[in-house]
């Protein structure tokens, strides 16, 4: 396995799960242990993001583990930083409690009609202030089969992730998502996966250039479990996963372990 120098990330995407009294509950069940493993391997970095209405129930366990490195995630924000959005959440809300937001996800895109320019707006303004956007890019199950995958990255990576500044650029994050692979059980292969997070780079590094490439992170998301996420933090590319399903249940913890266990060897 090639040696990784990215820092590697593993968010979990609780999605619509987990009021604030049941999220803190399950952040006090898992954060005790997954702060021991971060203390034991630093260049890990492990990111909750439960609903908006539980954020703050998470972030008041977190400060009571101030020196786990957990961080906290939303699942969206609006781009407006206050006004007339009656249920938007805007970034100057998200940054007090948290340092990254989930942009773009598949669910977003199709459920909500978010197009990659308003992820792009988005992702713009979690950059102004403060935010590290991860921004989810995939394709559907029939543009999988009809051999589009590419034209598809290509299009949503050009839309989704235009016009940042070279100092801004490299703090974004990426999250490969084959839509077709989410909450199905069915995950990519890491040779499909890694194919589609080079071509991400290489087009990062024609926007951005090489520095930024280099140093952005990509994950894979898509039916991540504890017995399929060494093979994919195995491949020199992949700097992490955005887990769904797994990251509501203690499986979160082992995948965060079994990551540590692949980037040790």
């Amino acid at each position: 396995m090639a040696i990784k120098t990215r820092t590697a990330i593993i968010a979990g995407n609780w999605k619509m799960n987990y009021g604030p009294q049941l999220a803190a509950n399950f952040a006090r069940d898992i954060v005790p242990e997954l702060g021991r493993l971060m203390l034991l391997y630093e260049r890990i970095m492990s990111i909750l993001c439960p609903p908006a209405i539980s954020l703050a129930a998470v972030r008041q366990v977190l400060d009571e583990h101030p020196l786990t490195r957990i961080e906290l995630g939303a699942q969206n924000m609006y781009y407006e930083e206050k006004g007339a959005f009656t249920g938007e959440i805007a970034p100057t809300m998200v940054s007090e409690l948290c340092s990254t937001v989930i942009l773009g996800h598949s669910e977003r895109r199709t459920y909500f009609g978010e197009t990659d320019e308003m992820v792009n707006k988005k992702a713009q303004a979690a950059l102004r202030h403060g935010l590290r956007p991860i921004i989810c890019i995939g394709e559907h199950l029939e543009q999988y089969e009809a051999g589009q995958t590419e034209q598809v990255i290509r299009t949503q990576v050009l839309h989704s992730l235009a016009n940042f500044s070279a100092q801004r650029a490299a703090d974004v994050v990426i999250a490969y998502e084959p839509i077709w692979a989410i909450g199905t059980g069915k995950a990519a292969t890491v040779e499909g996966a890694g194919k589609v997070i080079s071509l991400i780079r290489e087009l990062y590094n024609d926007m951005y250039g090489s520095e930024a490439a280099t140093d952005l992170r990509i994950l894979y998301g898509g039916s991540v479990t504890p017995a399929n996420i060494g093979e994919f933090m195995a491949h020199a590319d992949i700097d992490g996963a955005l887990v769904g399903g797994a990251s509501i249940k203690q499986d979160f913890v082992e995948i965060v372990q079994k990551t540590i266990e692949t980037l040790e060897q």
